[in-house]
């Protein structure tokens, strides 16, 4: 039996001594840190109950706990979603809730997968442009052109059809601007914070906090690539393209191209509108779904300016302008949601009412003409993004409208201060270049002459000042414009009995010149994207004025006498037209809403087995829901029904010999059927 030396026996109990202690230390560190827990989770308990139960209405339908910022949460700011704390008009309905969800998640769908793709790129920006917007990428200055006075028609034919061909060869080629440079932006990144919490039974249970980069490059697509095509429909005034240039020397940029009469811009938080809760969720609707839709052209050369410099300030100083909108919020909700009943028919024709209602007081006063102008505009214009076919609530006719506006305009002297030559404009009105839009596309519909006729005569001869604005407002160079008016003067004297000789002067003259358009950019249309995947605005105008351009010429075609759509030259018009059209961004992402005249001229014209009308089923399929709604929608329905009385009529007329077989099938005129119908369109 071996014993231990008498200094390892002190050691022993001076261990043991420790290790007492060390437990003792132990034990009351362990009690310590269960009672801090013990209180921690009394004072989160607590924490919990004292959880406000008035945070915006996105983040309880997301189940996150909402910090109740202000006039936006955190988390609605970060992810760029509406932040709603009155109740909305979606929270009462469960199929309307579940698509708002769907609509939440497919938006951070597609942020994750923005972020896999983005690249770390430096930049020289100090502090980049915030992210409400992309960057600005417009093509907003309209080409200069050097011309001499050409000749053209009107209802006292000034056209001089004894001059030889070569007077028309003073047309230069369209020249680009050499100071339209925008160096200072470039694409710029930024941290996102994003928290996500998971509550069960209203108890929150597990909270994550990620950080991820979100950067305007990306990555180009693979060649043959497909792009996305992402829902329109239920997006958020903050989600819109981003957008850049390829070659910042080939963009052109002027965000002060339009003058909209509304004095400085605001921000959407700043507009201040009282409305009881009914009309707030259509106001609401409107900035929300409707404005992002209403001129998209516009919007991918300028972002936000339609918002800003436009739109709101009207909302905010306009009360026939507001009710208007309201009105065509109600309209689109209805449609969109599939609704029927007293209820939203009585918002509708309640705005409906209070908007007519003030245009007519006010011009009993021959008063606030700018503002009247704008609300009978938008009477007009909004019904082309909103309406439906089959709408059965009573209106009045669009083009009843459209005479108030013509006097309004008159006495706002705006043709006068457009085309004065010792005047050149700075800034084009808008309210005018919206009124030529209509005047032009819509006298077509009537088959009579534009209002303004001369005033856009003047324009296209203008040496020093062509451009009107209608390229940057809806995408077709303004020549091609001003030729459509001349068209529709020259449909104009057809009625009035003009001899067929002199009238194939005329449509000869007018093809000419209409090849002019065409010089300086014999390129062939290529889709609007950058190497990036970006749009390109200046090309995405480009091929928007090649439609139109063809659909000028099929419509000018269409007034020679003896005309047919099986004849080879209409027949290779649509084909060319169908070419030009496929490089036009489609679904319910593009452009093909932009382009309802231009369909509609081609369609109507196009013969069974045509490569155009299985080009416009896919189109049609391709936007859903939303080729359901405004001028598309009625265009789509005016097709089909012509398309239709066509292969009755080739029926009727043929009764099947061989001899009738070898007939070219039963041509009827697009205003025909919807005379037919008893259907007053504007359809541009």
């Amino acid at each position: 039996m071996s014993t231990l030396p008498p200094n390892h026996h002190g050691d022993l109990m001076k261990s043991s001594q420790v290790n007492m202690a060390t437990t003792t230390t132990t034990k009351a560190k362990a009690a310590s840190k269960a009672q801090a827990t013990a209180t921690a989770n009394n004072k989160q308990k607590t924490q919990m109950h004292r959880r406000s139960r008035t945070g915006c209405y996105t983040c309880r339908l997301r189940r996150k706990k909402c910090d109740e910022g202000s006039p936006m949460c955190t988390a609605c700011k970060h992810l760029g979603l509406v932040c709603e704390y009155k109740r909305p008009m979606w929270w009462s309905n469960n199929d309307a809730r579940r698509k708002h969800k769907d609509d939440i998640k497919m938006i951070i769908k597609r942020k994750k997968l923005s972020e896999k793709s983005t690249h770390n790129i430096q930049t020289s920006v100090g502090s980049p442009p915030g992210l409400s917007h992309s960057l600005p990428t417009s093509a907003t200055f309209s080409d200069p052109f050097d011309r001499t006075r050409s000749q053209s028609i009107d209802s006292q034919f000034a056209f001089n059809f004894n001059s030889p061909q070569s007077d028309f060869s003073s047309f230069s080629a369209p020249q680009m601007h050499p100071d339209f440079l925008f160096a200072p932006y470039s694409p710029y990144e930024i941290d996102v914070k994003t928290e996500r919490q998971m509550f069960i039974n209203d108890i929150p249970t597990l909270r994550e906090s990620t950080t991820s980069t979100f950067s305007t490059y990306q990555t180009p697509p693979p060649p043959g690539t497909i792009l996305p095509q992402f829902p329109l429909e239920g997006e958020w005034t903050e989600q819109v393209y981003t957008e850049r240039r390829e070659s910042l020397a080939e963009e052109t940029l002027n965000v002060n191209f339009f003058d909209f009469a509304q004095g400085p811009s605001v921000s959407s938080r700043q507009v201040a509108i009282e409305l009881d809760e009914g009309d707030q969720r259509l106001f609401d609707h409107f900035i929300s779904s409707v404005l992002p839709t209403i001129f998209p052209i516009l919007e991918s050369n300028q972002h936000g300016s339609i918002s800003s410099d436009l739109i709101l300030p009207a909302l905010e100083n306009n009360k026939g302008y507001l009710h208007c909108c309201l009105s065509i919020a109600a309209q689109h909700y209805k449609a969109a949601m599939g609704l029927e009943g007293e209820e939203i028919d009585g918002d509708i024709m309640r705005h409906r009412y209070a908007t007519i209602s003030s245009l007519c007081e006010a011009l009993a006063r021959d008063e606030d003409h700018q503002q009247i102008l704008e609300a009978a505009l938008g009477l007009i214009f909004f019904q082309c993004g909103v309406g439906r076919f089959d709408d059965t609530l009573p209106d009045i006719p669009w083009h009843q409208h459209f005479q108030a506006a013509i006097s309004l305009v008159q006495k706002l002297d705006l043709p006068r201060i457009v085309s004065d030559p010792n005047e050149p404009l700075t800034q084009a009105p808008f309210n005018m270049t919206l009124t030529a839009w209509i005047d032009i596309l819509g006298a077509t519909m009537l088959g009579r002459a534009p209002a303004f006729a001369h005033t856009y005569r003047e324009k296209h001869l203008s040496p020093t000042n062509p451009s009107l604005g209608l390229r940057e407002l809806m995408g077709c160079e303004d020549r091609v414009m001003y030729l459509i008016s001349e068209i529709a003067c020259l449909e104009a004297l057809k009625k009035d009995g003009m001899d067929d000789i002199t009238l194939c002067q005329h449509v000869h003259v007018l093809g000419d010149q209409i090849g002019l358009t065409e010089m300086g950019d014999e390129s062939v249309p290529v889709l609007p994207f950058n190497a990036n995947g970006t749009l390109s605005p200046k090309q995405l105008s480009k091929n928007i004025t090649a439609a139109f351009r063809l659909a000028a010429r099929i419509y000018l075609c269409s007034l020679v006498p003896g005309f047919h759509p099986s004849q080879a030259s209409c027949v290779g018009l649509i084909e060319r037209l169908t070419s030009v059209l496929a490089t036009i961004p489609s679904g319910t992402a593009g452009f093909d809403r932009s382009l309802s005249w231009v369909y509609l001229i081609g369609g109507s014209v196009s013969v069974p087995g045509s490569s155009f009308r299985a080009f416009f089923e896919d189109r049609v399929a391709q936007l859903g829901d939303l080729a359901n709604f405004g001028s598309f929608g009625k265009v789509t329905c005016l097709l089909k029904e012509i398309w239709l009385q066509s292969e009755v009529i080739s029926r009727a007329s043929s009764p099947g010999s061989n001899e009738d077989v070898q007939q070219p099938p039963a041509y009827i005129h697009w205003r025909d059927v919807m005379q037919l119908k008893g259907w007053d369109y504007l359809l541009i």
